[in-house]
């Protein structure tokens, strides 16, 4: 029995992308190129260096070339033509220049600051994560011909013969490196294996009228997979002295410490290596390993441009009895930006399957989740029959005009209707009110099939594979651009802080200023600390709200769950399969999901969550979330300096600074308001942890009503402590982000201050405002 994981309290630990001293800075300053110590001091930099940066015209590293204006670019930006130069008079002549790459824009940074770092060649990735995008459907549903015509490769993924190994979860990047194919495959250890095969045969063991017959058949498929035809016939002992089983043994032993990692130029041998981990064939069992595989990459040559900073994650859409890859895939879906849920045409409103995800995973999806939008894709345009639509749509066939090609009429026809009653049933769904808005769930008719084979009749763009393709593009695009900005601030936060130190700033002056800006720190602190202190008072209340409603209600709602009021035939295994996965039960098309932890979570969630989505939005602006609070947080006055004064390069460091530390602590705040969520269904999970292990444990005559009794006595016995611990772990993992946030702002900032201010007193000399200028107007283009 795997107890639920622990969640680590400490702020500087929770957080995977949290802000350190080594994190907010790509140049550093010790890293500047020392310059000819027999220069003087006093004298600065002969005259045609300096030329060179007030003019730009000498030893200025210049613009490379870039386009004409009639010619287009993949990302092509367009420049200001007059911007007012900073810590100067003097305004910057017009000119016109044509779009830049930002591969361009980069390389521009990068030979600016070769004169002033050795690292400029480096760019920190790591900081900003890839986008996620969760791709969602059940087997047979085309999911992986779409993936395939998506990426322009057909048959890269196995397609045709999918079984239950669409309980693996895949994920599919761009090959930045080479022009190979690699997967890496993560397996279960040999002692998660032995545990999962030991249950497997437990459930083959049940020869009861009244056994769970679903949980039967993924045994049954699992056993057969791995080791062959018939080998669910054998017993346990049976199978261990089978020469496939000792096989299978070494295999795991073996890949114990290491993923299973594979690489090849051709497509077709990648392609038949990669089935054998995430594909199954009824007409020949055995030497497949899906079932022994917790999840596969695969890495994509030549899609930089729709992969570049994308990952695209196949979460499997059945259910799995298996407790690790089941928390795997809700834990890929919480990372999602966006999910595409996959159901062929003909299937998209009555199939239950891609609609229980939109109705199972509200939390994961919703406020528990960073997803901002939700694509929903039927599948297999092409397949019709023109003359039973034509019958079952009562169409007038006299309107078809004789020159049109009626199979191609109807397909664009039964799209509309698709489209529009995909989105008819969408509103009925809780997830209407969190993706309200047209672009936040959109629906796509597509044909992996027609956009291959011209001979379909289908064009290009009615096939609507290029328009999924745009929307990679497009997102792909932003977060490149976001990317090439946090580098050019680097770079512009370098170069003010040498600037910094060219201009004779009064000593008292600057002691000032410092004095200032710590007493503005303060403040700013301190508003942002009574900030903190109004959203803890606001969720408190909610969450007592929730604590109470959840006591009276607990025992009413884990008997409704747990002991229905129908016919019990059968219901006695899915009961044994929610204990021993922890309180929660899937069906294998997920049709069917019994959660008891998130049953007794619901009312605690339900009143935090109106707030909570204010706090935390994915998208919109809420007027009180932490993000806006710290985006608009800084030390600098807006009319603290004036554009002539010697300390405004000093500031222009700082703002820089800011920035810089709110990029970092956005990922942040995501990643811990997801912990913060989520920790409601832990905590329960945790404290029914011991009851689920002692109910799994139940067996023989009367087995179901004692384990139902166990639970129902269990959650009334501790429903006062577990909801009340629930609601503190919520409030100590707020109060968590806030001294997270509170000391890297001051700690950061502080550090900003006392660099800026040593800076000054060094005796190097160099005026960098030309290049300064320079980035400004690259910058510019970015925000275009």
């Amino acid at each position: 029995m795997s107890t639920p994981t622990g969640e680590s309290d400490l702020t500087s630990e929770f957080l995977p992308g949290h802000v350190t001293a080594e994190s907010t800075a790509v140049f550093c300053p010790t890293d500047i190129i020392p310059r000819d110590k027999s220069r003087s001091a006093i004298s600065g930099p002969p005259k045609e260096e300096m030329e060179a940066f007030h003019g730009m015209k000498k030893n200025t590293p210049p613009l490379l070339p870039v386009p004409s204006q009639s010619s287009s670019s993949s990302d092509g930006l367009s420049i200001h033509a007059t911007m007012t130069s900073q810590g100067t008079k003097r305004k910057r002549e017009s000119i016109i220049e044509s779009p830049l790459t930002t591969d361009m824009i980069m390389e521009n940074v990068r030979q600016i600051m070769k004169r002033f770092t050795k690292n400029s060649d480096q760019i920190d990735k790591g900081n900003r994560k890839k986008a996620t995008i969760g791709i969602s459907g059940t087997s047979g549903e085309g999911k992986s011909s779409l993936l395939s015509a998506i990426l322009g490769k057909k048959d890269l993924l196995p397609s045709g013969c999918f079984g239950a190994c669409t309980a693996v979860v895949t994920q599919v990047e761009a090959n930045l490196t080479d022009s190979n194919y690699i997967t890496e495959i993560e397996l279960f250890s040999k002692e998660e294996w032995d545990k999962e095969l030991k249950d497997l045969f437990s459930v083959l063991s049940d020869e009861s009228e009244d056994r769970d017959d679903e949980l039967y058949e993924i045994a049954v498929e699992k056993i057969n997979a791995v080791y062959g035809n018939d080998a669910d016939e054998k017993t346990l002992e049976e199978l261990k002295n089978d020469a496939k089983f000792a096989k299978i043994e070494s295999f795991l032993s073996t890949n114990k410490e290491k993923s299973n990692s594979f690489s090849k130029s051709d497509v077709s041998e990648f392609a038949k290596y990669v089935a054998s981990y995430i594909q199954h064939s009824e007409s020949s069992s055995g030497g497949w390993y899906w079932p022994l595989v917790k999840s596969v990459k695969i890495k994509i040559p030549d899609c930089r441009e729709l992969l570049e900073h994308i990952v695209l994650v196949d979460i499997p859409g059945s259910g799995d009895c298996n407790k690790i890859r089941d928390d795997l895939w809700k834990s890929k879906l919480r990372e999602c930006s966006s999910v595409w849920i996959i159901s062929a045409i003909n299937r998209a409103i009555t199939d239950s399957a891609p609609w229980g995800i939109l109705k199972h995973c509200t939390e994961e999806l919703g406020p528990g989740g960073e997803c901002k939008s939700i694509n929903f894709i039927c599948t297999k345009t092409d397949d019709i029959d023109p003359e039973n639509y034509v019958r079952c749509a009562q169409l007038p066939t006299d309107q078809i005009p004789e020159d049109k090609d009626q199979k191609k009429v109807n397909i664009l026809d039964r799209n509309e209707n698709a489209k529009m009653k995909v989105k008819k049933k969408f509103k009925k769904s809780k997830l209407k009110k969190i993706f309200s808005t047209d672009d936040q769930f959109q629906v796509f008719t597509v044909s992996s099939k027609a956009f291959f084979d011209p001979s379909l009749n289908l064009e290009s763009c009615e096939t609507e594979i290029p328009k999924l393709q745009d929307e990679l593009r497009t997102l792909n695009k932003s977060m490149n651009r976001e990317l090439v900005r946090d580098y050019v601030n680097e770079a512009k936060g370098t170069l003010l802080l040498i600037q910094s130190g060219q201009l004779d700033v009064d000593k008292k002056m600057m002691e000032m200023k410092v004095v200032e800006l710590e007493e503005n720190l303060k403040m700013s602190l301190n508003e942002l600390g009574k900030y903190f202190d109004s959203i803890y008072s606001d969720l408190e209340q909610c969450l007592s709200k929730g604590v109470d409603e959840s006591e009276k209600s607990c025992v009413a709602s884990t008997k409704k769950l747990i002991a229905p009021n129908k016919d019990g035939r059968g219901f006695h295994k899915t009961l044994g399969a929610l204990c021993k996965n922890d309180g929660c039960y899937s069906s294998k098309n997920r049709n069917t999901v019994l959660d008891l932890n998130k049953t007794l979570a619901k009312h605690l969630h339900e009143c935090i969550d109106e707030d909570f989505s204010k706090i935390f939005p994915v998208t919109e602006t809420t007027g009180m979330s932490v993000q806006e609070q710290i985006n608009k947080f800084s030390i600098i006055q807006s009319d603290s300096a004036n554009p002539s004064s010697p300390m405004q390069h000093f500031e222009d460091f700082i703002k820089t600074e800011e920035t810089k530390l709110t990029t970092l602590l956005s990922g942040d705040i995501v990643d811990m308001k997801k912990l913060i969520y989520s920790s409601i269904q832990i905590t329960i999970q945790n404290k029914m942890a011991s009851c689920y292990e002692e109910a799994a444990a139940v067996t023989g005559t009367g087995s179901m009503k004692r384990r139902q009794d166990l639970l129902i006595t269990t959650v009334d016995e501790i429903k006062h402590d577990m909801f009340n611990k629930a609601k503190m772990k919520v409030l100590k993992k707020l109060n968590n982000l806030k001294l997270h946030i509170m000391d890297a702002l001051e700690k950061k900032l502080k550090k900003a201050i006392e660099r800026s201010q040593s800076q000054t007193s060094k005796i190097i000399r160099e005026d960098v405002s030309g290049y300064i200028e320079q980035l400004e107007r690259l910058s510019d283009q970015l925000s275009d």
